[in-house]
């Protein structure tokens, strides 16, 4: 009897206890606390493509790596010292700004336009706005590869069309004075859909009641613009502005299909210029101490960008 009851003791603690971990474990799963791990997965790829290689680029910056030698040494901060001698720095400095800045207002100041016009009542703005976001879901390599046998010095359909008019076809894309505009023109209309719906959503977002009101005051069309388009647009500019910065101030792609940088450096950007550097020249650690230089510029531009665009959110 004795055992039995000593048993049956056992065996309701071992219940109790069983019991009392499934009420734990079930109020853990439901606690916010247990969500956190879902983020484990996504947190660890991060830190292994981003953190990692970000963090390795630094160290690599301050090395003599050719990129693919297992032997380098340390050399502190010559690589810094060279860039600010290299007198190319200067042309791919400009360059990148050039397509950064020039794309953003040109894809602002357009793709404004089509979306003003598509949020009007006309016929075919489905069809329209298709056209112009087509080139979105293009690989800008291959787009960069179209526009080349348009552009290009032999059999392109631009000379061709110039060969009509005169006896000589013109190397457009080796003029280092209109290479980095056609680049800039070409990245505008291929991103030109993505800031056209931004605009499109934000401008069909705005109640019809202000411009009804206003349009009782008298306003004219282009006082409703100033007035009430344009400040209750300002979420959507900043957004379309901070993202068409980063994505010009970053371009490669169709730099490397049209002209790859050329001639010389003449077009180049940050980015190709990396490129060149690490596999062309091998010159690893060079090519980690811009990659870092591009990195910084990026962020100051676009963080100030953002910072200053928000405020004018409130101001408005």
């Amino acid at each position: 009897m004795i055992k039995e009851r000593l048993y049956l003791e056992t065996l309701e603690r071992k219940i109790d206890s069983s019991t009392a971990a499934k009420i734990r474990l079930r109020r853990w799963r439901n606690s916010p606390s247990s969500m956190n791990l879902m983020y484990l997965p996504a947190l660890l790829l991060f830190v292994l493509f981003i953190y990692y290689p970000f963090i390795k680029g630094i160290m690599i910056s301050f090395t003599n790596w050719d990129g693919y030698s297992q032997l380098y040494r340390y050399i502190g901060w010559d690589n810094y010292k060279r860039m600010l001698s290299d007198h190319r720095i200067g042309t791919v400095i400009i360059n990148t700004l050039i397509y950064g800045i020039g794309s953003t207002i040109l894809q602002n100041i357009i793709g404004l336009a089509y979306a003003i016009m598509l949020n009007s009542y006309i016929r075919g703005k489905t069809i329209i706005r298709t056209i112009v976001y087509l080139p979105v879901i293009v690989s800008p390599l291959i787009m960069g590869y179209i526009w080349y046998f348009f552009f290009q010095f032999n059999g392109g359909a631009l000379n061709d069309i110039i060969l009509l008019f005169r006896d000589k076809p013109i190397n457009l894309l080796a003029d280092t004075g209109l290479n980095v505009w056609i680049i800039t023109l070409v990245n505008t209309y291929q991103f030109l859909g993505v800031a056209m719906i931004i605009f499109l959503a934000g401008l069909q977002s705005i109640s019809k009641e202000y411009y009804e009101a206003a349009e009782m005051d008298g306003a004219s069309g282009f006082s409703r613009f100033r007035n009430i388009t344009l400040p209750l647009l300002a979420p959507a500019i900043t957004i379309n502005v901070v993202l068409n910065l980063i994505g010009g101030l970053k371009l490669f792609d169709v730099i490397t299909a049209l002209t790859n940088g050329g001639p010389g450096y003449a077009s180049a950007s940050l980015s190709t210029m990396i490129y060149q550097l690490y596999f062309a020249h091998q010159d690893a650690g060079y090519a980690a101490a811009l990659g870092n230089f591009m990195f910084l510029m990026i962020s100051i531009i676009g963080l100030s960008s953002l910072y200053y665009l928000r405020k004018k959110e409130i101001s408005l």
